[in-house]
């Protein structure tokens, strides 16, 4: 995982081909007006969705996990509060959805961390998160990267 401002970008560009790309439409994008939708910036290798999530409390907070893509979110306006486990020694897994990428582990985070506008974090494979915390709506982008 990782977490860090859009400033600070550059330090990661190199980690996967395309991380460049992705910061490169966080940065050009008009992210406060697009409407929520899904933005293509390489087909289903890249792509971005542009959401208004009600924030949550953190006891109904499910970590979930990506086994096709990292995930790279990015808060636009608001607070988020995002929790984080490795999935080594997670052991309460409802079934794992491959046609949607997705499952859910009923196990609680081991941390939490606030996620500020013009901030993101990077979840791997390795990586269960819990996204949408906090009180109210926030706007976020994220960003699909194909392994």
């Amino acid at each position: 995982m990782i977490l860090d401002t859009l400033a600070n970008s550059a330090y990661y560009e190199k980690a996967h081909p395309l991380f460049a790309k992705a910061f490169e439409f966080l940065k050009t994008a008009d992210l406060a007006n697009l409407p929520c939708d899904r933005y293509d910036i390489q087909g289903n290798d890249l792509y971005a969705m542009i959401q208004e999530p009600e924030g949550k409390p953190q006891e109904a907070a499910k970590l979930e996990v990506h086994r096709k893509y990292i995930d790279l979110q990015f808060v636009v306006s608001g607070n988020e509060t995002m929790g984080w486990a490795p999935i080594c020694g997670l052991g309460h897994a409802t079934p794992f959805d491959d046609a949607k990428d997705f499952g859910l582990f009923t196990d609680k985070p081991q941390s939490w961390f606030d996620v500020r506008p013009g901030c993101f974090a990077i979840f791997f494979p390795e990586d269960a998160h819990a996204p949408n915390v906090g009180t109210g709506k926030h706007r976020k982008v994220v960003i699909k990267i194909a392994i």
